[in-house]
């Protein structure tokens, strides 16, 4: 079924546009940029709303532009190369703004403008990708395609920084040749590239059995100059990410990156913003709405390597930074101990971690895309601090989360949304909560 000359009003999260039927009803429209005027085809009838895919455009938007990526609209890993920047912008602005108005019930919050980096491309700091093979075997690395198993070859990404920007195509050619002599069974390759440090990392994920360690450090390290290779074979029934072995195939072992003052190892299966210099910049607002004097009790929740760890350890009286990952954990203690900064490291799992370690005045929580568990939340809320800074990489879980925190007397004072991701409907916002005095 085709729908015909849709309006395109705005743009949605999950990246689509959005128009109405002629029968009132709303169009999310894949490919579509705000002022369009186009075709599109029906992919799916849900009832109260329709999805569907652009398929010709009658009138082009003043904001469309001519997506420099020549993967844009196979590779899933970017939405939004064809909208002016400024109007990206604006409609996450928009997001943040509307979730915590429809699903928060908050109208009074002060959303402010979306902080921005030096360039649109080239910020990313890590790329994970997909590992295939083509019609006669041999493997590529790529990306998946937009709603969609298959994986689209990626040969360079625009994301990256210009001096790793062509490194795919390197990894790709490095495995073909290793996994020509003996079969690899890789199931994804990260490469991380760091901007302040120059460290090169490559990361196979792969499945246990015989490996050729040597073969493969000495063909990645000449094709890629990583200085350093590491196998990961993730464990458990679930092959969760985090459940992970790490072989160091050659250098230390871990990437390095610096926020600031501090310098970050980083292993192979922790967590690490992939945005450098914004997250350096997120770290700054999160001090900033903190306000430690010195003599506060501070938490820092789902901590991570310590990003935000190591500048509070440095200006609070006494630090308390829960983490749940082994690899983090150990990143985060070595982090602590080189920087030469004290903080308590609790693991497992956080709300009994939360229980353990008593009242707070202030806290920072940065929790994944679905937020806070209803338990971690109660035994947040308990700590009784005054001041909480949440970090949410979603809008929807943060608005979900900050009616709890409203409804139990924290009041959501401002959101400062975070352009972590340009060229995506991803958001980062960093929120802050006070109880009132008295």
């Amino acid at each position: 079924m085709e729908l015909r000359a849709l309006r395109i009003e705005t743009l949605a999260s999950g990246g689509a546009g959005v128009a109405h039927a002629d029968d009132g009803r709303v169009v999310f429209v894949k490919g579509a940029c705000p002022g369009d005027l186009l075709d599109a085809e029906v992919t799916a009838d849900h009832g109260r709303f329709i999805e569907a895919r652009a398929t010709a455009v009658v009138e082009p938007s003043v904001d469309r532009r001519t997506p420099p990526c020549p993967y844009f609209g196979a590779c899933g890993g970017c939405q939004w190369q064809h909208v002016a920047y400024e109007v990206q912008v604006a409609s996450k602005r928009r997001e943040v703004a509307d979730a915590l108005h429809r699903i928060g019930g908050l109208d009074d919050v002060q959303v402010g403008a979306v902080v921005t980096g030096a360039s649109p491309y080239g910020y990313r700091n890590r790329l994970e990708m997909q590992v295939a093979k083509d019609a006669a075997g041999h493997p590529f690395l790529g990306l998946a395609r937009e709603g969609s198993e298959e994986t689209v070859r990626i040969d360079a990404c625009l994301l990256l920084p210009e001096r790793a920007r062509s490194l795919p195509k390197a990894l790709t050619g490095a495995i073909r040749y290793l996994d020509g002599r003996t079969p690899l069974h890789l199931e994804r390759v990260a490469l991380r590239a760091a901007a302040r440090t120059r460290d090169i990392e490559v990361d196979l994920w792969a499945a246990a059995g015989p490996f050729p360690r040597q073969a493969v450090a000495r063909t990645l390290g000449d094709a890629t100059r990583a200085s350093v290779v590491t196998r990961v074979l993730p464990q458990g029934a679930a092959r969760r990410r985090f459940d992970a072995k790490v072989e160091v195939l050659s250098g230390r072992g871990y990437w390095r990156e610096k926020l600031g003052p501090y310098t970050y190892r980083v292993s192979a299966p922790s967590f690490f913003q992939v945005n450098t210099a914004l997250a350096e910049t997120m770290a700054e607002r999160v001090l900033t709405a903190l306000r430690p004097d010195g003599t506060d009790r501070v938490l820092d929740l789902f901590a991570g390597v310590g990003t935000f760890t190591l500048p509070i350890a440095e200006r609070a009286g006494d630090v308390i930074a829960i983490e749940g990952t082994g690899s983090a954990l150990r990143d985060l203690r070595s982090n602590l101990e080189d920087a030469e900064l004290s903080a308590e490291v609790l693991g497992g799992d956080a709300a009994r971690a939360l229980e353990e370690a008593g009242r707070f005045d202030l806290a920072v929580v940065n929790p994944p895309r679905a937020g806070m568990s209803p338990e971690v939340t109660a035994a947040l809320i308990a700590t009784g601090a005054r001041r909480i800074v949440y970090v949410s990489c979603d809008p929807a879980t943060l608005a979900r989360d900050a009616k709890v925190l409203e409804a139990n007397g924290l009041h959501l004072v401002s959101a400062q949304p975070i352009d972590l991701f340009p060229q995506t409907w991803h958001v980062e916002t960093v929120a802050l909560f006070e109880r009132p005095a008295g």
